[in-house]
């Protein structure tokens, strides 16, 4: 036993260790791709940080978002970066403006500071884990004591669709403005489409049923267990992400009213349930015993559709210099 508990200790040293060391390769690399593979594999490692501290709902959540699609997406606006760097060397701009580089004196300036700033939240986050108590059951026994009430079982579930759902509903408008503020981008060329490879095609079309099903399986399984509907989001948004890489294309009709009702479904639904609830039970987003489980099987479906809508757009307005035309635009 003492000897599973030591490789446990070893093993979890190592993981930090290799954690902050990715952190600051990530920062300190000057080479931007490689700094974007940093920054993949240190969300990876922390997912299987999340694993070791119990929440696996974290754990997956950060795997698909946080390495996954996050990662796509840098790796993304790195090639139009790249791309219109080599317009303006071949010409596009006669005299294309350059940032200074900095002096030594401001890089050393510079590495000094982020190397005490790191410092400086190691040790305050050391101290804060070295004065925890020994043990303490902060809300848990509350959330334990009403999970009865919540329509489902699973306590991060109930916690964050029932007890605080209003921070999923701002989370909900957060992923709506992110697009928003995408599609406000005006003046970036388009970047050049590249034909398939054919492994990567054949691959999409095998992962893509496989993928929906596990989606489908976090959203039905979020009430008893770890998933939900950010987790099956990030799935079908990855799916999403995998059939935009090998080529596929939404339909120009699909690009409208569809799309605009896919990216607000999840946060209107909220908004909608939230005035219901005020209205019947004088409280917001305050659920019926009887009807709790249903409704929140309700919004997490329609979440999960914004969120993989949400997801999927992003990357394909930012690898293409895709922007939605409006209706008026489309006649001109």
């Amino acid at each position: 036993m003492d000897g599973i508990i030591f490789l446990q200790w070893a093993f979890d040293a190592v993981l930090g260790l290799g954690l902050l060391w990715l952190a600051w390769r990530a920062l300190n690399s000057s080479d931007l791709f490689k700094a974007i593979v940093l920054f993949i594999a240190f969300g990876l490692l922390m997912a299987l940080a999340w694993v070791r501290l119990n929440a696996s709902d974290v754990a997956l959540a950060e795997a698909a978002i946080g390495a996954g699609l996050t990662g796509a997406l840098l790796l993304a606006a790195l090639a139009r970066l790249e791309t219109m760097t080599d317009q303006n060397v071949s010409g596009v701009s006669a005299h294309p403006a350059h940032p200074p580089s900095p002096t030594p004196a401001g890089s050393r300036f510079s590495r000094g500071l982020l190397i005490l700033l790191l410092s400086a939240s190691t040790a305050g986050m050391g101290y804060a884990v070295w004065s925890l108590p020994s043990y303490s059951t902060g809300l848990s026994m509350d959330v334990a004591a009403h999970l009865d009430s919540s329509g489902v079982s699973n306590p991060v579930t109930a916690v964050l669709l029932n007890f605080r759902s209003y921070d999923t509903l701002l989370e909900m408008i957060v992923l709506l403005l992110a697009v928003l503020g995408v599609w406000s981008l005006d003046g970036l060329p388009p970047q050049p489409e590249k034909p398939p490879a054919t492994v990567l095609e054949t691959l999409s079309r095998f992962l893509t049923p496989v993928f929906i099903l596990v989606a489908a399986y976090l959203l039905w399984v979020g009430a008893d267990a770890p998933g939900g509907a950010f987790q099956a989001g990030s799935v079908l948004g990855a799916t999403g992400v995998l059939l935009l890489l090998s080529g596929w294309r939404p339909r120009a009709r699909l690009m409208q009213w569809p799309l605009r009702l896919a990216l607000t479904t999840g946060a209107g639904a909220f908004i909608l349930l939230g005035l219901l609830t005020l209205l019947l039970e004088k409280q917001l987003l305050a659920y019926p015993v009887a009807q709790a489980g249903r409704m929140i099987l309700l919004l997490e479906s329609l979440a999960t559709v914004s969120i993989a809508a949400t997801l999927a757009i992003l990357f394909l307005s930012v690898s293409s210099g895709h922007k939605m035309k409006t209706g008026k635009e489309e006649k001109e």
